[in-house]
């Protein structure tokens, strides 16, 4: 199943002989099952699994862990994340409201530096020299992973096995009950490669491939169709401080339990599905289906908060940004230095974003529909067409309106008067 070794192309490759103790990345499915048997005979290497909880929904960890002591491993760690994930991560990325592409919150690329940091820590922690991960050739998740190790830990090697043994769905099917590996659900399973925490989730790869056909009925497994969501609307208020999401409905939270109540309720109404064409880092161009209701409640709360407490020049200049830091975050960029210089103007941009926004949820829709701050640039008596005076003269416009379109005006004209000499229209 494995090929030839042949020459690596990057100095982090481990080559069989330099393999003696390695960490896996084991999430206990079919792949990283799969390896854990593989990599042991591959490489005759003994093999320390890391789970890492970043708030995946319907999880059971003692069966996870106890998959991989079962399998072999000689030791099985798993790690609480949320915390971290939630407040390091996922509300940098909250005050940046990053989407890459204008629709993916980012939330499998938030989680994968954390967790290859995680990797590296472990991996010094137990002796392991190599750390193996579950990511395909075609995928964003191997940029990140690796840069991340290679960043942190230059001396740390790395195997891919999904790489290297090009083993199909099927085969690894095979292979599982060769070696009498648990397979839950058989080949009945629909094909689909599902990532989540508690930031989103997402469906890959089957029948979403056909872009030509409108998303099956069961790759839903999150977020209830909007057409099946309750016929009454919900109000939901998300207070913040400084940027950071503080409360839900007055009731002050911690930002996981914050975020998880916030899932919930867009869970419900239907909120969250994103069908997006995206472009990965390798080059690819690909189809894929988010599930995210935290953060299509969350984020436009935040950026709706954002315009009523900044100015236009801030708002507009700050767009620029959050694409850069998007992109950086897609890209597995995490530890570039731009990303933590963009991140002290986000904070910064942040100091006055405070309030609350209550948000509307109906049948699949997040609509801020109101919104208040003891800092915001609003002044009902200037801005209500009922009264005049104050800090704004309607008697100024006029001069207003005369400097701001001079060069317009100007332009017109001189344009109008070349577009009449002849030949300017095929005239003799």
């Amino acid at each position: 199943m494995a090929e030839p070794h042949a020459q690596h192309v990057a100095a982090y490759q481990a080559d069989p002989d330099e393999v003696g103790r390695v960490l896996l990345l084991y999430s206990g499915g079919l792949d990283t099952s799969v390896m854990l048997r593989w990599i042991q005979e591959r490489y005759a290497a003994e093999i320390v699994t890391l789970t890492v909880d970043l708030g995946q929904p319907d999880e059971d960890w003692d069966v996870v862990v106890g998959k991989a002591r079962d399998l072999g491993a000689a030791d099985a760690l798993l790690v609480d994340a949320r915390e971290e994930f939630a407040r390091e991560y996922v509300l940098p990325a909250i005050k940046a409201n990053a989407l890459y592409g204008g629709g993916y919150p980012l939330f499998t690329a938030l989680g994968r530096p954390l967790i290859a940091k995680l990797a590296v820590e472990h991996a010094r922690a137990t002796g392991c020299d190599t750390i193996a991960h579950g990511c395909t050739g075609k995928g964003n998740d191997q940029v990140r992973i690796e840069a991340t190790v290679a960043t942190l830990d230059p001396q740390l090697k790395i195997i891919a096995p999904v790489r290297e043994w090009r083993m199909g769905r099927e085969e690894e099917i095979a292979y599982a009950r060769k070696h009498g590996i648990p397979v839950k659900g058989g080949t009945e399973v629909p094909p689909y490669s599902i990532d989540d925490n508690l930031w989103g989730r997402s469906s890959e790869g089957g029948a979403i491939e056909d872009l030509e056909e409108p998303p099956h009925d069961d790759v839903f497994r999150l977020v209830s169709r909007p057409e099946d969501a309750p016929d009454q609307p919900e109000l939901v208020r998300v207070g913040f401080e400084r940027g950071c999401p503080v409360s839900l409905d007055g009731e002050r939270l911690e930002l996981v339990e914050l975020l998880e109540r916030a899932a919930d309720a867009g869970r419900r109404h239907g909120v969250g599905i994103v069908d997006h064409i995206e472009d990965r880092v390798v080059g690819l161009k690909v189809r894929d289906l988010y599930e995210v209701p935290a953060a299509a409640i969350v984020m436009p709360a935040h950026r709706e908060l954002e315009k009523l407490v900044s100015t236009i020049h801030q708002n507009n200049f700050k767009r620029a940004l959050e694409d850069k830091w998007a992109y950086l975050c897609y890209a597995g960029l995490w530890y570039e230095p731009l990303r933590s210089d963009l991140d002290a103007y986000m904070d910064a941009a942040n100091e006055l974003v405070t309030g609350e926004v209550t948000m509307r949820l109906y049948k699949g829709s997040a609509t801020p529909v109101a919104r208040s701050s003891p800092f915001a640039l609003y002044d009902r008596s200037l801005a209500s067409f009922g009264e005049s005076g104050g800090e704004f003269s309607q008697a100024a416009s006029p001069g207003f309106i005369e400097l701001l379109t001079l060069q317009t005006r100007m332009a017109h004209r001189i344009r109008s008067r070349a577009g009449e000499e002849p030949g300017q229209r095929g005239e003799e």
